[in-house]
């Protein structure tokens, strides 16, 4: 795995994290603030099913220049010409949590190189009618969705204390740290080796500020970019049934507003615990399309 960047046309940096093997791309979207680099729960399924996987850093986070005002859509140009950089033509896609409207935003909006996408607990659109955003969320992000819809001075004010303590935070501290948001099956995942990957990845995501994450944060509470029901390549959804920091109604929702899409809405399962079910199944899924 290794952590390297290309430089746009306009003089944009864009880094990114890298396997060095496999013989078909996948473009990874992080979630919010869950970048950093890649450990054995994603790595191990993408080298079963022969995927070389890539983590694009969106703009603000680590070293990849901020782009203000980003929307969702927006980082689809990146995917592209880092799939451009990789010597990839086609790819597919697998956004979790904050990064699931990332991924669905590369196959509505590059469906001739993105070929299928993966929402793994992904977040619906803010402002629905038919979507209840906030219900059924822990209080932190009751807290921290008010903040971002005040904008960037508010978002930072809130964001900044709590990137204080992930810097320096560890494993067995994170169930403390965001508890309101864990149910029972994701406190018991985050134990050991996977506890210590997650604690790793909130430390890097905010080792170089909180520029990504609050730029994310306000692209959620605004439109994407894009109409979920123009996907026209293979989607699959994946939720857990008892998540509290993307709550089942959203999985429910996305699966509504996209036609055709694959639906796993898993009972006994949260919002980190679904990975040991999801990764390995939705990964297989996801290389079956480069033969189709």
């Amino acid at each position: 795995m290794i952590l390297n960047f290309f430089t746009r046309a306009n003089g944009d940096r864009v880094e990114f994290f890298v396997s060095e093997v496999g013989n078909d791309l996948m473009v990874y979207h992080h979630g919010t603030p869950a970048a950093g680099p890649l450990h054995p729960a994603i790595l191990e399924p993408a080298l079963a099913n022969d995927l070389r996987i890539v983590e694009l850093l969106r703009p603000g986070y680590g070293n990849s220049t901020r782009q203000p005002n980003r929307t969702v859509a927006d980082v689809v140009v990146l995917a592209d010409e880092l799939a451009s950089h990789l010597n990839f033509e086609r790819y597919v896609t697998m956004g979790s949590s904050g990064g699931g409207p990332h991924a669905l935003a590369n196959v509505a909006l590059s469906p001739s190189r993105c070929i299928a996408g993966m929402s793994l607990a992904g977040v619906g659109m803010f402002g629905q009618p038919d979507l209840d955003f906030l219900a059924g969320m822990g209080q932190d992000n009751h807290d921290e969705f008010s903040a971002a819809l005040l904008g960037e001075s508010a978002t930072r004010e809130y964001l900044e204390p709590m990137a204080a303590e992930l810097k320096e935070i560890t494993g067995p501290q994170i169930v403390d740290v965001i508890g309101s948001l864990l149910p029972v099956e994701d406190r018991e995942s985050l134990t050991g080796e996977y506890g210590d990957n997650l604690a790793e990845d909130f430390r890097w995501s905010v080792h170089t500020g909180v520029d990504g994450w609050i730029d994310d944060d306000i692209a959620f509470t605004l439109p994407w970019g894009f109409d979920l029901g123009e996907i026209k390549n293979p989607v699959a959804i994946w939720q857990g049934a008892t998540d509290l920091m993307v709550p089942l109604a959203h999985g429910k929702w996305l699966a509504s507003k996209i036609p055709n899409a694959q639906v796993n809405l898993v009972e006994g399962h949260g919002h980190i615990s679904i990975d040991e079910i999801a990764l390995p199944n939705g990964f297989a899924w996801l290389k079956e399309k480069f033969s189709e």
